[in-house]
C-alpha cells in the first residue's frame, strides 16, 4: 500500500531530524570543552550528513509500468526517505582565547576552544525544528486523508 511507505518516508525524515537535534545539542553542550576523554584536545564540532535512501519506486516509473501493462504496485519497490549516512566532525580551526592561568594554555597563554559556533549551532538548530515540523504536517496530512478514504465506504 502507498499509504505505509509514505508512513515510512515520513518517519525516515522525522528520525533523521532528531539525530541531527542531538549532535546540535552535543555541540552546544561542549562549546567549552578543553579537554576530551582521549586528551586529544578541545571538543570538535560533529556535523550530520544525510543522504537520501534508493527508492525504485520513483512515481513517473510505477506510472510507466502500468500503462505498459506491467504492473505498478508500489508495494513492491522499496520505499524512498533520508538517512544519517555518517557524522563527521569539522574540521575549521579550533578558536584561540588568552588565558595563562587555565591548565590547558600552551607555552604562551592561549588555550584552544572548541570549534563551536553557537549563532551557527542555533542557525542549524531551528532548520532542523522546522524539517521536522513539515514532517508532521506532512503526517497529519496523510493521516486526515487515510481517515476521507475510510469514510468513503461508509
Amino acid at each position: 500500500m502507498a499509504f505505509v511507505s509514505s508512513i515510512d518516508v515520513i518517519g525516515s525524515g522525522f528520525t533523521a531530524q532528531q539525530q541531527r537535534l542531538d549532535i546540535i545539542s552535543e555541540n552546544i553542550v561542549n562549546m567549552n570543552t578543553t579537554r576530551t576523554e582521549n586528551g586529544e584536545g578541545p571538543y570538535r564540532r560533529k556535523v550530520v550528513v544525510f543522504q537520501a535512501q534508493d527508492s525504485t519506486g520513483r512515481f513517473r516509473d510505477v506510472l510507466a509500468r502500468t500503462r505498459n501493462g506491467r504492473g505498478g504496485s508500489w508495494a513492491s519497490e522499496s520505499e524512498g526517505g533520508v538517512r544519517v549516512a555518517e557524522i563527521n566532525e569539522d574540521p575549521s580551526d579550533f578558536k584561540l582565547k588568552y588565558d595563562p592561568d587555565d591548565p590547558d594554555a600552551n607555552e604562551d597563554g592561549y588555550v584552544e576552544m572548541p570549534n563551536v559556533d553557537l549563532v551557527k549551532e542555533i542557525t542549524d538548530g531551528m532548520a532542523a525544528s522546522q524539517a521536522f515540523s513539515a514532517n508532521v504536517t506532512a503526517f497529519n496530512l496523510l493521516k486526515t486523508l487515510i481517515s476521507k478514504g475510510l469514510e468513503i465506504g461508509k
